[in-house]
């Protein structure tokens, strides 16, 4: 019976689908087999594989690849929450990312999911009280991605971050779950205020590239921000705003903008 329920539990459909894919992709280019072969094919888990992704790509002269590797893996054993929510954005980028045709690829090549899954381990050594290796890794994130994320922000699970150039999250903005952004966003202060400054960003959320959200305003669920708007005030569930400032254009259109993905501002809108 003991052998049944660890077989049982071993399996893990996500993984063995991510491994397959390794396995095809060394098999059509094998030039890259070295490098499917640490970053993939090496490990027995998605954790164990992100620790590692993870730690290839912030280790510096001032911090080596083993120590940034033990410092992750130490955080995903305390909380699997961090592996609940990697799984999460996973899924999230598969599923509304064009561009993206094998749950392989964000682990290995999209700096957006790299980059938030380094932001998780962030926050959750702040959380710790770990504060100046939390900045040790928003400064390594912000160097290498060009992802500035706060280690205090609060961030949910299944985010997806396209393209993730010059993303810029405040220390006390909070994003609920089911989150899409382009390149670009902000989500930031409005002056040197030290209390609560950011944005209160709500579940399901659409945010279009270069947007610009503003102060300790709440955006609405389900709602959507145009490409290129600066929102100033609050946005009510279900409706799309746009423009400089950002004005209510329109309803949302759908009930999940973040995982339809269309940023077109039709008659309908």
């Amino acid at each position: 019976m003991a052998d049944l329920r660890t077989n049982v539990s071993s399996i893990d459909p996500v993984w063995d689908q991510i491994t397959e894919e390794a396995r095809q992709a060394v098999s059509d280019e094998p030039l890259i087999g070295g490098f499917v072969h640490a970053c993939i094919l090496h490990h027995k888990s998605v954790e164990k594989a992100l620790s590692y992704r993870i730690a290839a790509k912030l280790a510096s002269n001032e911090m080596s690849m083993v120590v940034v590797r033990e410092i992750v893996e130490e955080a995903y054993q305390t909380s699997p929450a961090l592996v609940e929510a990697a799984r999460a954005d996973l899924v999230a980028v598969y599923e509304r990312d064009p561009a993206c045709h094998r749950l392989l690829q964000p682990i290995l090549y999209f700096k957006g999911y790299q980059a938030m899954q380094a932001y998780r381990v962030g926050h959750y050594l702040w959380t710790e009280g770990h504060r100046d290796l939390a900045y040790f890794f928003q400064m390594r994130v912000s160097e290498i991605f060009g992802v500035d994320i706060h280690p205090a922000a609060h961030i949910g699970k299944g985010i997806m971050i396209d393209h993730a150039h010059s993303i810029v999250i405040g220390e006390t903005a909070i994003v609920g779950d089911n989150v899409s952004m382009l390149h670009s966003v902000t989500l930031g202060g409005t002056g040197k205020e030290e209390e609560d400054r950011h944005p209160k960003i709500g579940n399901g959320v659409l945010i279009g590239a270069g947007a610009k959200v503003l102060g300790n305003i709440k955006i609405g669920n389900c709602s959507r921000i145009a490409a290129g708007s600066v929102v100033l005030e609050e946005v009510p569930p279900c409706k799309t705003v746009a423009g400089i400032p950002a004005r209510i254009v329109g309803e949302a259109g759908c009930d999940q903008p973040s995982v339809s993905m269309n940023h077109m501002l039709g008659k309908d809108h």
